[in-house]
């Protein structure tokens, strides 16, 4: 299956971007409501959580590592979403950009 991955540096360290992309998650989640289904995260103790959800029929998967200087999504894309791959990638690395990179 084809895959996606974004890696967004960041200043923060891993405690207070974890934070932050979990904040990020949950206003996703209510702007994106409807529009995604069955979403499941899970974390780890050391901040990384495996991800899924359907969104237009297609189930997406993968995993999120916030580390100490940067954060890495990846993921499996089902065949039908590859036209979607750029806006894809480009979408989760613009809402991290904004969620990593303002003051606190």
């Amino acid at each position: 299956m084809p895959g996606f991955k974004v890696e967004v540096p960041h200043p923060l360290g891993q405690e207070e971007a974890a934070n932050r992309v979990k904040t990020l998650l949950e206003h996703l989640r209510g702007r994106f409501e409807g529009q995604i289904k069955d979403m499941q995260q899970t974390w780890t103790e050391d901040d990384v959580m495996q991800f899924s959800f359907k969104t237009a029929g297609l189930v997406i998967k993968g995993e999120m590592d916030v580390q100490p200087n940067s954060v890495l999504v990846h993921g499996d894309l089902p065949f039908a979403a590859m036209l979607f791959k750029g806006r894809i990638e480009s979408s989760i690395k613009e809402e991290l950009e904004k969620c990593l990179s303002h003051p606190a």
